[in-house]
């Protein structure tokens, strides 16, 4: 009764029961648009939905075996046509009849084989549980990475419009000293050059954007025919609010989805191959059957008129033994590699968690230094302001170093957004435990 139970609360707890994702982690990034993005994404996106039909496959298929330690009752109606003769009067029986069979038949589990494959089945069951956390975690790191990516293509492409403003006044300027014979032709030819080159690195910018943006509209569950619909915040205030781990403990590297999934599947092929030794023993069974006529005197469902038995026996094949021996032979191969499986997962687990702290710790750095240069740049600028309001400077040479100024904003923007995507790499990695 105690099996039963629990069989039946497995069976009706719902998939997503078993485990937790973190989504808690993308609203401290102050942005409220990837808040609602992520969760849009867990409705609708239709990887997330395939992976819940896999996880259901193998919740029916655990109830599929478990049917099998049931006994089976079944009735059939069939009609009986015969023609006996007529010579002794004891004898009787109907030319026309019908017949009602009633059969029961039953495997009683005496060697719990019919036990083990139903916890085996409960292994794979949890096993693409497993699978299915790791296909929501990797698919918000994926949304999260793109929204990245999307505002600041936003940034990237407004500083390079201002750019563009003054390479376009500083042709100008140029074209207009190319007039008064001040300049050559050369130095007008460069400064269309210039122009030239910051135009196509905007319209790659655009490009950039469009694409990223395609992929964001799929990755939600959206048409790519909406992309001009996706609302976001500013880059400039997009910062993460909490804090980053600089050590991972070992629990959280052995609760990642693939590592339970390996292990689990693992599990599953242990009790497999104690499931092909059993095969070597007999099978027990029950039969019985009860049946019902029309034929003789008696009425319908009356003794009289009724046939039963009930058949309890072993059988034991004879010529399998070779078939059995290789079956055995196929659990325990897959068993070992399931285990030598489950231990690069390991390893590759170790690999990219100490990967992904690497890389947030390098490229902090790097954004640190992308800021001491961003803020010399401001402060030459500054300088720059005020020989020029002097008359000591030219305007071109005040547009260049403004220039320089918006590239360096470019850099260091590009920078941060390294670090920050560098965050869904370390989620990613830690199964979503940040």
């Amino acid at each position: 009764m105690k099996k039963i139970l629990v069989f039946l609360f497995l069976l009706l707890t719902p998939a997503n029961a078993y485990y937790s994702v973190n989504t808690d982690f993308f609203s401290r990034f102050n942005d409220c648009y990837l808040d609602e993005y992520i969760k849009k994404a867990l409705y609708n996106n239709h990887s997330l939905k395939e992976a819940n039909y896999r996880v259901e496959q193998n919740r029916q298929e655990i109830r599929r075996v478990f049917s099998k330690e049931l006994p089976s009752l079944s009735v059939a109606s069939n009609y009986l046509g015969t023609h006996f003769p007529k010579g002794d009067a004891n004898f009787f029986i109907r030319d026309n009849s019908f017949i009602l069979p009633f059969s029961v038949a039953y495997e009683p589990d005496l060697l719990l084989k019919t036990k083990d494959k139903i916890n085996s089945s409960k292994f794979l069951y949890k096993a693409q549980v497993a699978n299915q956390k790791a296909t929501y975690i990797s698919l918000l790191s994926d949304v999260a990475t793109n929204y990245v990516n999307l505002i600041l293509y936003d940034f990237l492409i407004q500083q390079q419009e201002k750019i563009l403003e003054s390479k376009e006044k500083n042709l100008s300027y140029t074209f207009n000293k190319f007039n008064f014979g001040v300049v050559d032709l050369i130095n007008l030819n460069n400064s269309k050059e210039e122009l030239n080159a910051q135009k196509t690195i905007y319209e790659n910018l655009i490009k950039n954007r469009n694409q990223t943006l395609y992929n964001f509209c799929t990755l939600i569950g959206e048409s790519a025919n909406n992309y001009k619909e996706i609302e976001r915040g500013r880059f400039e205030d997009f910062e993460y609010l909490g804090s980053i781990p600089t050590t991972i403990s070992s629990d959280v590297i052995s609760n990642r989805p693939d590592l339970k999934e390996a292990e689990d599947k693992l599990k599953s092929a242990r009790i497999d191959i104690t499931v092909a030794k059993k095969d070597f023993f007999p099978t027990f069974n029950i039969q019985g059957s009860i049946i019902f006529d029309t034929a003789g005197r008696g009425n319908f469902f009356s003794w009289n008129s009724s046939f039963a038995y009930l058949l309890l026996g072993a059988t034991q094949d004879i010529f399998r033994g070779g078939e059995k021996l290789a079956n055995l032979r196929i659990k325990k191969a897959r068993y070992e590699e399931l285990f030598e499986n489950y231990k690069q997962k390991d390893l590759v687990a170790i690999k990219e968690i100490n990967n992904a702290l690497n890389i947030i710790s390098q490229d902090t750095k790097a954004q640190n230094h992308q800021k001491n240069q961003l803020d010399l740049e401001k402060k030459n600028l500054r300088i720059q302001e005020k020989k020029l309001s002097y008359g000591t400077i030219s305007k071109i040479e005040y547009l260049n170093d403004k220039n320089s100024y918006h590239q360096q904003e470019q850099l260091y923007a590009t920078s941060k957004a390294l670090r920050l995507v560098d965050y869904f790499t370390l989620y990613k990695a830690v199964g979503g435990e940040l």
